[in-house]
């Protein structure tokens, strides 16, 4: 996606100006910012629209690299980021952004729209894993199974390698009830 079709507030137009665009029909809100009505929804497009609170030598993951992926129409209330260096981080992040200081190896990582994406394998992955401690994470499961059931099955292979990982009987248990709702 050309930066020139992402809006962000304060830049081009201020918000006053964005909103009255909106509701004349002519941009639509996509993450923190706004794009044309008629532009292609994208995983690059939905990238570059966080791109602003995404903070360098990180990826985003979790609910936000689901949602960069196609899950939902709606970003998370809150974004979530890692490291992507093995190296710590001192990072100032705004409130709505969480980070999980734990790095992520290159392999699960993809650049979307000017940052860096957790794989999709990977999101629903760490989703699945994560279920047993946060039952907020199975929505975001179900809405990225809708948006691409082939990963299912990849998350419950890769769940399967790992050995005695924390959650991964839940974690699959959640696969296999969104792959039986996607069929």
């Amino acid at each position: 996606m050309h930066p020139a079709l992402l809006y962000l507030p304060g830049g081009r137009l201020t918000l006053p100006e964005l909103s009255a665009a909106r509701l004349d029909g002519h941009v639509v809100e996509l993450g923190e910012g706004y794009v044309p009505a008629d532009l292609v929804d994208s995983p690059a497009a939905r990238a570059a629209a966080i791109a602003g609170i995404v903070p360098a030598n990180t990826a985003a993951c979790g609910p936000s690299a689901a949602w960069v992926h196609g899950a939902g129409d709606r970003p998370p209330a809150r974004h979530h980021v890692r490291r992507a260096v093995p190296r710590r981080l001192r990072v100032d992040l705004p409130p709505r952004v969480v980070l999980h200081d734990t790095a992520l190896p290159d392999r699960d990582i993809v650049p979307l729209g000017g940052i860096l994406v957790m794989t999709a394998v990977r999101t629903m992955v760490d989703l699945a894993l994560g279920l047993h401690r946060d039952p907020t994470r199975r929505p975001w499961i179900e809405l990225l199974a809708d948006a691409h059931p082939e990963l299912l099955a990849d998350a419950a292979s890769a769940i399967d390698d790992m050995h005695r990982m924390p959650g991964a009987r839940v974690a699959r248990a959640a696969l296999q009830r969104a792959l039986v709702r996607t069929r």
